[in-house]
């Protein structure tokens, strides 16, 4: 990295450019960056690292500078037009280019899927980092630099092919799903996309077994499966106890007992995270006890099943925003929180994926005891649609009404629930509204 130039951020607030920012400022380089007002959640880790957050314009951008633009901006963006303007006065890359110079650097493993993505790179992050050096990019706003790291840990996402040139030493591969239907034009569409990415793969690719789509993969490097099938996985786990505190269970390589693993994570996908991480550690070469003591310490990443107690109520946040990882994280609930009413409260994101997966939702959703839908949140590409939460409610057999920051008074109906809070969009702004209400209650009754 040039440590004489600013690496300027167009949109450092993003998952991945905020976690791209705290590496390249860990590793000494001078960092700034811009986005929109509002306060989001990504931005305190750059705050507290005193990186400069300026608003969109194009006097930000100066001669020298190396500017990084993030994947949702276009060439007419302000700031963008401003540093095309200059041409070789700055230095211009992509988000995806920046990421793949540091991929260069170290023994890397990208982490790739259509869920499950964000949860196992930091699984996987935080286990290396508790052995070895461990730079690690993460898409809940996660980064660090480490000098002289051993391994580097990213995210790789699919979305728009962003991950295309990338070339990791390894890969984990937690599923192909048809997702962004914005993009994509259906499942054949996502596989070739993760068939590109895994043919830049270097050393080997670790997969879950049960993804039929992943079976079907034809690269030059070898695949080790992960699962629960010893007729045809290569990691398998065995006698899984599931519990309120996480999950126990066995591993194995190609018939060779490794031991038994315990971690504090519950769900199915909770399992299988991290058989993918003992893979990686596995190959790696990295003494088995050691993994084991760092799995037992994981606490979970930003949005992933994080929890928190308001009086009674047990409130859990989670970016679940597709069929599959509602699925999941309901499932995740019910282990942890046996006996107790679930209430889940979804935003759906994006009029295009509630159309297209719109018996799913309801599917999905109605493995909750109760379930409340705020409006959908659209995005800057898709303003307006021809379907609205009312049309969803609809199919869902639980359906409790639709909430909103200004109206949470249904949530109060329920006695001391376990109220889930799925979405990608601004499903947060309801969420606090729910919980400044219930501490006042709280309150008043103590």
């Amino acid at each position: 990295m040039n440590k004489d130039t600013i690496y300027y951020f167009i949109g450092i607030k993003g998952s991945g450019m905020s976690s791209l920012a705290m590496i390249l400022h860990d590793q000494g380089c001078q960092v700034a960056g811009s986005d929109i007002d509002e306060y989001t959640f990504t931005q305190k880790p750059l705050a507290a690292a005193n990186i400069p957050m300026y608003s969109f314009n194009a006097a930000n951008i100066k001669p020298g500078m190396t500017v990084i633009r993030g994947n949702s901006f276009t060439d007419d963006q302000v700031e963008v037009a401003a540093a095309l303007a200059l041409g070789e006065a700055v230095t211009a890359v992509s988000y995806p280019d920046m990421v793949q110079a540091l991929i260069q650097q170290y023994t890397s493993i990208g982490v790739a899927g259509a869920h499950g993505k964000t949860s196992t790179t930091g699984l996987l992050a935080h286990v290396l980092s508790g052995i070895a050096p461990t730079s690690f990019l993460i898409g809940d706003g996660t980064g660090k630099g480490v000098p002289d790291a051993r391994f580097f840990v990213f995210e790789a996402d699919e979305y728009r092919r962003h991950f295309a040139e990338y070339t990791p030493d390894y890969a984990i591969l937690t599923n192909i799903d048809f997702d962004h239907p914005d993009y994509y034009t259906g499942i054949d569409d996502v596989f070739d996309a993760f068939e590109g990415f895994s043919q830049h793969v270097k050393k080997g690719i670790f997969a879950w077994g049960d993804d039929t789509q992943l079976r079907k993969l034809s690269v030059d490097v070898p695949i080790y499966y992960y699962g629960t099938n010893p007729e045809t996985d290569d990691f398998v786990a065995s006698d899984i106890k599931r519990s309120t505190t996480g999950s126990t269970f066995d591993v194995s390589y190609k018939g060779e007992f490794l031991g038994n693993f315990q971690v504090p994570l519950f769900g199915k996908h909770g399992v299988l995270n991290s058989l993918a991480v003992i893979a990686v550690a596995y190959f790696e070469q990295i003494d088995l006890d050691l993994l084991r003591q760092e799995l037992t310490t994981f606490r979970g990443v930003k949005r992933r099943f994080t929890e928190k107690t308001v009086g009674e109520v047990t409130i859990i946040d989670d970016y679940a925003h597709h069929p599959s990882e509602i699925t999941a994280t309901l499932d995740a609930a019910r282990q942890k929180f046996p006996g107790r009413e679930l209430v889940a409260v979804f935003q759906p994101h994006t009029f295009s994926r509630t159309i297209a997966y719109l018996d799913e939702f309801a599917t999905s959703l109605n493995l909750a005891d109760k379930v409340y839908l705020t409006d959908i949140f659209a995005s800057a590409r898709e303003v307006a649609g021809e379907i609205s939460s009312t049309d969803l409610g609809a199919k869902i057999t639980k359906f409790g009404g639709i909430v909103s920051p200004t109206n949470v008074a249904p949530l109060l109906d329920h006695e001391d629930p376990v109220v889930v809070f799925m979405g990608a969009g601004d499903l947060q702004k309801t969420e606090f509204a729910y919980e400044n209400i219930l501490a006042n209650l709280t309150e008043n009754l103590q």
